[in-house]
């Protein structure tokens, strides 16, 4: 019955290390930190509002591996094709926000390049 148990405890130890590989950052906190700029993405114009600016730069902070920069890329991707946003405001976004970053606010995003 011991050895089961360790078996067991191998198992769990060896998918929790594996899954550590994946990316940490979830769709859902994407949309969090960027929910403040949608409006700003759909109809506005000059400077992002300074809450929008807060979100994204709250998400370059936390977005450091590989994994989490395409996660972000392939969010963000996938939301903006349902919303109806300006390309030129969202590819100005980063850089009018003040933020260094490979990972592009567009529906047309190659996400793949992205490391």
């Amino acid at each position: 019955m011991k050895s089961s148990s360790i078996t067991f405890a191998s198992l769990m130890l060896l998918i929790l290390i594996t899954s550590n590989s994946e990316a940490a950052i979830t769709c859902s906190d994407v949309i969090k930190d960027l929910k403040p700029c949608l409006s700003y993405l759909v109809s506005g114009s000059g400077q992002p509002p300074s809450a929008c600016c807060s979100g994204a730069k709250a998400l370059a902070s936390v977005v450091s591996t590989s994994e989490d920069k395409k996660a972000t890329c392939n969010c963000i991707k996938s939301t903006a094709k349902s919303v109806k946003i300006n390309s030129q405001l969202a590819k100005a976004l980063p850089g009018n926000c003040g933020i260094n970053t490979p990972i592009s606010v567009s529906p047309d995003a190659d996400c793949s390049k992205i490391g």
